[in-house]
């Protein structure tokens, strides 16, 4: 990448800057403790219309229950308190967790499971993925990583003004987590079957595979296409939440992790474009939305729609404090 192309994708980006992100923790990582008053925070819940919707997404993150098989001992043997979690191998799950375990007594004890996580666990863990299809009641949600992930635009194209094109513009062939070393194949695939395809602007991040090497793009200029691709890489594909707030469409084959954002509660051909995991109907639904731009439209309105329950912060912050309230609950009794 030339330094004025260097230069200018960093202005440009379109990503939340880390550096405030960092400012905006070490400010909280200052703040007095005793400020913070968790029993009148959580005493909102009951003066809220929206309470039902509420809970709902705290029994959606939080699956656990008193009767939930584990291993106790072993869940003791691993717990650590609060106040004493070490500093995570990726900083940016330490602080997204504090942010909401500071309201709470420092002596309680969790697992902070850091990293993708597309496995189910055997023990409960506060994780920021899971796999879809699987029993994870012991894998208990958390937004985090959201400085990365969650991420969303205010898109002033149209659809009908964009590119009649597919872009992609990503790693390829990420390590998930698995014991077994099990690595997704699918942007491998993808980029090994479409690439030069008059239909699809590809490009692979890093110099792994340089045959298909290109330079980052912005989320600005990923806006000018009517379909961007939304693959999975070690668990959820990051680029989801921002495709979903723009006027593309996201486009991927089924999904198998989902985090926050409830990936698992999203309708195929109603929030975004589903394809075969093969690949093997793409062009035929590329082709089929854009000769019905009125039916794209519609996909596009919905996942607007979908996005716009995550944009109320306040509520964000009592409904992650409800599902660490729970965990403590049924873990440290």
């Amino acid at each position: 990448m030339s330094l004025g192309r260097k230069i200018y994708y960093t202005l440009n980006s379109g990503k939340n800057p880390k550096f405030v992100y960092y400012i905006k923790n070490a400010v909280r990582q200052a703040w007095p403790k005793a400020w913070l008053n968790l029993d009148k925070e959580l005493a909102k819940l009951d003066q809220r219309p929206d309470r039902d919707y509420i809970m709902q997404r705290v029994d959606y993150y939080c699956q656990l229950t008193k009767d939930t098989p584990y291993d106790r001992q072993a869940w003791q043997g691993q717990a650590i308190e609060i106040g004493r979690q070490p500093m995570t191998s990726q900083s940016v799950y330490y602080y997204d967790a504090l942010e909401f375990s500071r309201w709470f007594d420092q002596t309680k004890r969790w697992i902070l499971k850091s990293g993708d996580v597309d496995y189910a666990l055997s023990l409960p863990s506060i994780v920021k993925s899971r796999p879809l299809h699987e029993d994870t009641r012991c894998n208990v949600l958390l937004n985090l990583e959201k400085v990365r992930h969650f991420l969303f635009v205010n898109d002033r194209k149209a659809f009908t003004e964009k590119k009649d094109m597919a872009i992609f513009r990503g790693k390829i062939g990420q390590q998930t987590g698995r014991k077994d070393n099990h690595v997704k194949m699918n942007r491998f695939e993808f980029a090994t079957r479409f690439f030069g395809h008059p239909m699809f602007d590809i490009g692979a991040i890093g110099h792994q595979f340089p045959q298909w090497h290109s330079e980052k793009l912005t989320i600005g200029e990923h806006l000018d296409y009517k379909f961007i691709m939304s693959l999975e890489g070690n668990d959820v594909a990051s680029n989801l939440k921002w495709v979903m707030s723009s006027n593309s469409i996201a486009v991927t084959p089924p999904l198998t992790c989902e985090t926050w954002f409830m990936e698992g509660t999203l309708k195929p051909d109603y929030h975004y474009i589903e394809i075969k995991a093969d690949f093997s109907d793409i062009e035929e639904k590329l082709r089929y939305y854009i000769d019905h731009p009125d039916e794209a439209q519609q996909i596009i309105n919905h996942a607007h729609e979908y996005v716009s329950q995550f944009k109320d912060a306040e509520r964000e912050r009592l409904i992650s404090l409800l599902v660490l309230q729970r965990y403590f609950d049924l873990t440290n009794s």
